[in-house]
């Protein structure tokens, strides 16, 4: 029997020894596919920290692989398993379902997580990789473990919840190494945590890992006030941990770029940002509570895209929100913030639904960013003289929590106290923006 798998085995660990034994005992003779650079690439992967020979000689080394191909472009496994006259393909299973297709040509096994394994053996035996505890265990956090797979270095080995059997079935389900009782456990045996609960609890989460040397990854809004924000940057570094907001545009190349151009003077000084976020609730923690309402679910993405084009250095912060009778929120808010040398507004809503576009106003032109524009994939610089507009294209892959991800763990292996991509300013300046907003707003029935 003929088996392949594919992998890009970058630091190779025990985790992947276990995973080629296993594949290799389904059969007599195991093929093993390394991806490229390039490949990696266009399917996303992020933060190979190894060249393709390096991880060639990875799996040689192992001494499991009866043959090593190399994995080159979309579709090559239907080639290979026809070429090689495969019998098996053999994957892991946090990849269920994903080849499912391979079917038509061969018998299709999804091999179960070895547990038990990353946590201590991969610290000793690669450095690099970063021990991952996940405090929440909604969608969010569902999407974070599924996102993370493709970051190399990296690995997500524990999950806290409130509710500890809520924290066992997300788990079980999502083939994590422990669940966790309480945060302080969790702490004890992770290099870092990803903060996925309600706005109200992150201060308290992310301070307890920060005191406890643990790197911390924050879901956005990091905190809903200027002072809480600040502090737990000042005991980061205290400390000498990353602290980074998880606002996942912030690292997206598209958005990134976008920044970078209209900045650059193409379109002159900018001078106006208008940017907006909507979408329908019917029911959530978002409809209620103190924290609740559209300002705290989502003006951290338009306000985004107003501090990274105009800056930390607003001169006022006015609000008007709409609160229709009988709501305990507010559904729909616009945030006017003014600057020396421009203005900006910032549309959020969970009750009222709008065109969720951002313009960006200059002095010789404009950048124009389509729906959904935090999900940054194209955007058009414009001007009076139509032939000069420019398209720009760029890629978005998954949810795009793999970027923030990305930026994270390089940031803890680099000692990078700060991203230019979101520095603690901005983030400072985000939480002051909304706590302004949601104490002084304007509101209307």
């Amino acid at each position: 029997m003929r088996v392949i798998t594919y992998g890009t085995f970058d630091l190779f660990h025990e985790g992947h020894r276990r995973l080629l034994e296993r594949a290799k005992a389904l059969g007599d003779y195991l093929i093993v596919g390394v991806t490229t650079e390039n490949y990696d690439d266009s399917r996303g992967k992020l933060n190979v920290r190894q060249s393709l020979m390096d991880r060639i000689r990875n799996v040689q080394e192992s001494g499991l692989a009866d043959e090593i191909i190399i994995e080159e472009y979309e579709g090559q496994k239907v080639q290979d398993i026809q070429k090689h006259k495969v019998d098996i393909f053999a994957i892991g299973s946090d990849w269920l379902g994903k080849f499912d297709y391979l079917g038509d040509y061969c018998t299709v096994v999804y091999l179960d997580r070895t547990k038990g394994v990353s946590s201590t053996q991969l610290r000793n035996e690669t450095a690099g990789v970063i021990r991952l505890g996940v405090i929440g265990s909604g969608r969010i956090a569902a999407r974070f473990v599924a996102e993370a797979r493709y970051v190399s270095g990296v690995s997500v080995e524990a999950v806290y919840s409130r509710r500890f059997e809520s924290a066992k079935a997300f788990a079980e389900r999502l083939e994590l190494e422990w669940a966790n009782e309480n945060v302080s456990d969790l702490l004890k045996h992770v290099d870092a945590v990803y903060v996925a609960t309600p706005h109200d609890t992150h201060y308290d989460y992310a301070r307890q890992a920060i005191e406890a040397g643990v790197h911390v990854l924050c879901e956005k809004p990091m905190t809903l006030t200027r002072a809480q924000t600040t502090e737990l940057f000042e005991l980061a570094a205290q400390r000498e941990v990353v602290l980074l907001e998880a606002v996942k545009t912030a690292f997206a190349p598209g958005f990134q770029r976008m920044v970078a151009v209209a900045r650059s003077g193409s379109i002159g000084q900018v001078r106006s940002v208008d940017a907006t976020f909507t979408k329908i609730v019917k029911e959530g923690r978002e409809l209620h509570g103190e924290d609740g309402g559209s300002i705290s679910e989502l003006a951290t993405y338009p306000l985004l895209a107003v501090i990274k084009l105009l800056g930390t250095d607003y001169t006022r912060v006015t609000t008007h929100s709409l609160r229709p009778e009988g709501s305990e929120v507010e559904v729909y808010s616009r945030i006017d913030i003014d600057y020396p040398h421009g203005i900006a507004s910032a549309r959020t809503g969970i009750g009222v639904k709008a065109e969720g576009e951002l313009v960006v106003a200059g002095s010789r032109g404009y950048v124009y960013v389509p729906a959904p524009w935090w999900l940054t994939e194209y955007f058009e610089t414009r001007f009076e003289d139509q032939s000069k507009n420019k398209k720009y294209y760029y890629k978005f892959d998954g949810d795009g929590l793999r970027y923030e991800l990305a930026e994270f763990a390089f940031m803890i292996r680099n000692r990078t106290p700060e991203s230019f991509k979101l520095r603690a300013a901005e983030s400072i300046a985000m939480a002051d923006i909304i706590e302004r907003a949601r104490t002084d707003a304007e509101t209307f029935d």
